[in-house]
């Protein structure tokens, strides 16, 4: 069905309804300023009628009378007194303007006195990094005015730093990784730790901002969430991160949280995924959200290399050609995916070459996941078989032409066994867990600018796809639907992400894996490895 365009009012009245709210506003605040005197007039009058009532009220009944002969008295006073009533008028509308007078106490203009202890405690600690003795006019010196070093700062409840500006000489060495580490450090020491610190180094106007980051969510449950096809949702991050934000559901909720998305297909620059961490850190969490992103448009083909069957709940659903654990079906599932990324380029080219578009069968996208292929490897050398990483290369040089997406997930203490086409093709990474700012620099490429928190959830982390910006990580919580400790809402919300049982897997027993050489993989990958 054809998609019918959007009305003139919504596709191109967007300009003119925000500048009609902005000329609204306008005219109010115009309204306002001009009007202010009869508000505030108006205003004290009610505040006057008021404890007029009042004293009313409280006056005892026997009194009233009296009370009102004196009123009724003062006014025929004034009556008779030349300009009387015109001096009665002015004198009520004075008390009137008094009365309604602003009373809320101004806000403070500046830092209180704990404020000032805490900046200048900065200032003074940053006095040996930021001077030399050769400076004839110092921006640090001890004693000296911490203003001027820090024009703008901000602090929150508690009274620490949330925000803050430094300005610093010019000689100092930003450009040096050690020297920005070492001022970090400091500050993050001085203005209070247990906080995760942003560090923005503006190199060309000598100044450096330091931000006080908001944990990231982790209430975030598995869920389909709004993309498009070859887009996949590694994570959530921080909204100054990112220029999009997705609806995700959060009980009978919904929220916008920025995610990061990771884009996959034939114009992506970062086709494959590497992703490391400490053992509990969330890798087999993140495996399975991509694989249940993956299954919505394309096939997977899961290989569990650390044997621990935490992809059980994927076995026999439509889309998932294998789930294996063992060497020999995880070696004959990786010699299919590399046969069947070899029979999609050449049936792509051959469509080429006599100027056809691409085989239908070429443009599904197929998912090869591998968790923790350093385990297969040891394995594989102990039995004398071909390292399992050697059949991902062909996938790996040549999938994003033929649809074929790797993702490959290792522990810290078996990086060392991943081979050389594994990290020159993986150009989208991820770290989750605690890792050492050495760790996330040679997985990442470059390390974040920000501090680790105090206390790391499950799938929190880093994220970096090519040469962007390290980005703050949360993995969506989808855990194994089958581990008795998962949490009931989240079991439920995997269960319904998953696909339904092909019928073949309902009507017969899954076939034991097929030996090293074999080709297919499953059934239901046979037909398209004929081809």
């Amino acid at each position: 069905m054809a998609r019918r365009p959007l009305p003139r009012i919504l596709s191109n009245g967007s300009a003119h309804i925000a500048r009609s709210r902005e000329l609204a506003r306008t005219a109010a605040d115009s309204a306002t300023d001009v009007l202010q005197p009869l508000i505030t007039v108006t205003r004290g009058l009610r505040r006057l009628a008021g404890v007029g009532q009042r004293k009313w009220i409280e006056t005892p009944k026997d009194r009233r009378g009296p009370l009102l002969f004196l009123v009724a008295s003062v006014i025929l006073v004034v009556a008779l007194v030349p300009y009387g009533p015109l001096l009665a008028a002015i004198t009520l509308m004075a008390a009137a303007a008094w009365y309604g007078r602003d009373r809320t106490p101004p806000a403070p203009t500046g830092p209180d006195e704990a404020q000032v202890t805490r900046l200048r405690s900065l200032y003074e600690a940053l006095v040996p990094y930021f001077s030399v003795p050769e400076d004839p006019a110092p921006l640090y010196a001890h004693g000296g005015d911490w203003d001027k070093a820090f024009p703008a700062h901000e602090f929150d409840d508690d009274g620490r730093v949330s925000r803050l500006l430094v300005r610093y000489p010019a000689y100092f060495t930003d450009g040096e990784a050690v020297s920005r580490a070492r001022i970090e450090q400091l500050l993050q020491a001085k203005s209070g730790r247990g906080r995760e610190y942003h560090f923005a180094w503006e190199q060309e106007g000598n100044e450096l901002t330091v931000t006080v980051l908001a944990p990231l969510p982790t209430d975030i449950c598995a869920q389909r969430f709004v993309t498009a096809p070859g887009e996949t949702v590694l994570g959530f991050t921080d909204p100054a991160d990112v220029q999009r934000t997705l609806p995700l559901g959060f009980g009978e909720t919904l929220r916008d949280v920025p995610p990061v998305v990771w884009r996959t297909g034939a114009r992506s620059t970062e086709p494959h995924l590497l992703a490391a961490g400490e053992p509990g850190s969330g890798l087999s969490t993140l495996v399975r959200s991509i694989a249940l992103q993956a299954l919505q448009y394309g096939d997977v083909v899961v290989v569990d290399g650390g044997g621990t069957g935490e992809y059980a709940c994927l076995t026999g659903r439509d889309g998932v050609l294998a789930v294996e654990s063992g060497l020999a079906g995880a070696l004959a599932s990786l010699e299919w995916a590399a046969h069947e990324t070899e029979r999609r380029l050449l049936s792509a080219n051959h469509a080429r070459q006599a100027g056809h578009p691409a085989p239908e069968d070429t443009k599904n996208p197929l998912w090869i996941l591998l968790d923790r292929p350093g385990a297969l490897g040891h394995l594989a050398a102990a039995d004398g078989h071909r390292d399992p990483q050697d059949l991902l290369e062909v996938p790996l040089r040549h999938g994003r032409a033929a649809g074929v997406t790797v993702v490959v997930a290792e522990q810290f203490d078996s990086l060392d066994s991943l081979g050389e086409a594994v990290l020159q093709h993986t150009r989208a990474r991820v770290v989750l867990g605690p890792a050492s700012p050495p760790q996330l620099a040679a997985v990442l490429g470059a390390p974040p600018h920000t501090t680790p928190p105090q206390h790391v959830p499950p799938g929190r982390g880093y994220a970096r796809l090519g040469a962007g910006p390290v980005l703050r990580l949360q993995v969506p919580a989808t855990p194994d639907p089958f581990d008795d400790a998962t949490n009931e809402t989240q079991r439920r919300a995997v269960l319904d992400l998953l696909p339904d049982r092909s019928a073949s897997a309902e009507a017969e027993p899954l076939p034991a894996p097929a030996e090293a050489g074999s080709r297919p993989v499953a059934a239901a990958a046979e037909p398209a490895a004929e081809g």
